[in-house]
């Protein structure tokens, strides 16, 4: 079953059980797949629905970030929303795969290391080449980035 089937799934069930933020949620998610899917004039594939996942993901930290860091005058406001964006993000976080732990991180990292005999910051472009295809998804690609810079440093 395709992610954006599921999710029509899971919208059905949140609209009988009269979930509105659930519902609208999974109306967010559809819309980004569906306007991904129509970009590209094809289905999705599991790992393109996944990047749209990720950036959806994304886009929900950064505003609920956003939301907390507004002025004193606005911030009970900007608490509010930032709320309703980490709600968005549970919701959200439901559908993508269970992220790695940082010792499984750190395996992959090493491992990519050392199959790229990676010496110094000249090997970062081959080493992260190496490391994202094994945790797309799965890991922020800043962490990685900054665990790998931290081990060739």
């Amino acid at each position: 079953m395709s992610l954006i089937a599921h999710l029509e799934g899971e919208l059905t069930a949140a609209m009988k059980a009269r979930d509105d933020e659930r519902r609208n949620a999974l109306r967010l998610i559809l819309s980004s797949l569906r306007a991904a899917e129509k970009e590209l004039q094809r289905s999705l594939t599991d790992d393109e629905s996944l990047q749209v996942l990720q950036r959806e993901r994304k886009k929900r930290v950064e505003a609920a970030e956003a939301f907390r860091s507004a002025g004193r005058d606005e911030q009970a406001d900007g608490e509010e929303q930032a709320q309703a964006e980490e709600r968005e993000l549970a919701v959200l976080e439901e559908f993508m795969p269970e992220p790695l732990s940082e010792d499984e991180l750190e395996r992959i990292v090493d491992d990519a290391i050392a199959e790229n005999g990676a010496t110094s910051m000249g090997d970062l472009g081959r080493v992260m080449a190496d490391v994202m295809p094994q945790v797309a998804g799965r890991a922020d690609g800043s962490a990685v980035s900054q665990l790998v810079r931290e081990k060739l440093a």
